[in-house]
């Protein structure tokens, strides 16, 4: 499909707001573009991969790769079109991909608009439940109001943030003993990474397989899924290995899959790289976990299934084309 009200607006400076691995892996592949490339220096990274650099003062993540200010104006000073997140920093935060967008900059990502609604993980779960997505049982509130709502599901539960993912504020409550030391455990961390106390109180699935679905999105209407990655061998709740195609998943289990995932991002408006996570119990019931609103660690497994470029696909969308 193609929608010719869409402008072509190309990308010929791009900005990376990022350092080490992906910062190289997303000038790799504008350079074969033809795209020049600006890259941040600081105290703590004297070098960077890009084609220019721009010297960014601080001595904190938050003076520096975390600074909304100080990396729209080192992208407007070096007259870039466009910024790249890539993934973790400022990647699903919709503050950065707002100021991008009022500074004239082309964000290479969803809107703000979309990580707001996708990364709020109630809102993404009534969306998931609006479409008849299965979800785990779960509730969200403050510690008080999930303590109030503690007989609702048996134990072990999952207590983990409302707002952001990565396993972060994430434990598991094993009896009632546990409770109330381990919710305050979780409100801390929660504030503490996501600068949001709310939590959710979530049916604990024993030994489930992780199961996420690559999506990619146009300006057009368009969206794709590039299969899936199993990313069931974690350590506290951190991804090990990731594999695709998933040994467990059958041709009638990943339309499921992919179709869920691929109807959940059309109805939000989805565009851009995302991948959409689900649980898989051991009777075969899929539940939806959340969208990841940025290019995942991970993408080159899909890369090397595929041979498709998804830092290319990245850039050539925002860009308007399909």
């Amino acid at each position: 499909m193609i929608d010719n009200s869409v402008k072509y607006k190309p990308i010929h400076r791009l900005f990376i707001a990022n350092r080490g691995e992906i910062a190289l892996r997303i000038h790799r592949t504008a350079k074969a573009m033809g795209i020049n490339t600006i890259g941040i220096i600081t105290k703590s990274e004297l070098q960077t991969p890009a084609d220019e650099e721009v010297f960014i003062e601080g001595d904190t993540l938050a003076q520096t790769y975390l600074n909304i200010d100080a990396i729209i104006n080192a992208a407007l000073l070096k007259k870039a079109d466009a910024i790249h997140p890539g993934y973790g920093f400022l990647s699903e935060n919709p503050a950065f991909a707002e100021a991008a967008q009022k500074a004239g900059l082309i964000f290479v990502g969803p809107t703000a608009h979309t990580i707001r609604e996708i990364g709020n993980k109630p809102k993404a779960r009534l969306l998931a439940q609006s479409l008849d997505i299965p979800v785990t049982k779960g509730f969200f509130g403050t510690v008080e109001e999930i303590y109030k709502q503690k007989q609702e599901l048996p134990y072990p539960f999952l207590i983990k943030a409302a707002v952001g993912g990565g396993g972060k504020a994430m434990t598991m409550v094993n009896s009632p003993s546990q409770l109330q030391k381990k919710l305050k455990q979780a409100e801390r961390e929660a504030e503490r990474y996501f600068g949001d106390n709310t939590l959710l109180m979530e049916q604990y699935i024993s030994q489930p397989r992780h199961i996420e679905v690559q999506i990619l999105a146009d300006q057009h209407g368009n969206c794709i899924h590039l299969y899936e990655r199993e990313c069931s061998i974690q350590r506290r709740y951190q991804k090990i290995i990731e594999e695709s195609p998933s040994p467990y998943v059958t041709d009638s289990f990943r339309e499921k899959l992919t179709s869920d995932a691929q109807k959940l991002c059309k109805e939000i408006g989805y565009q851009n790289a995302g991948t959409v996570e689900f649980l898989v119990d051991s009777d075969g019931n899929h539940y939806f976990l959340e969208v990841n609103a940025r290019l995942q660690v991970e993408h080159p497994v899909t890369e090397m299934v595929t041979s498709i470029d998804l830092v290319k696909q990245q850039l050539l969308i925002p860009m308007g084309l399909p």
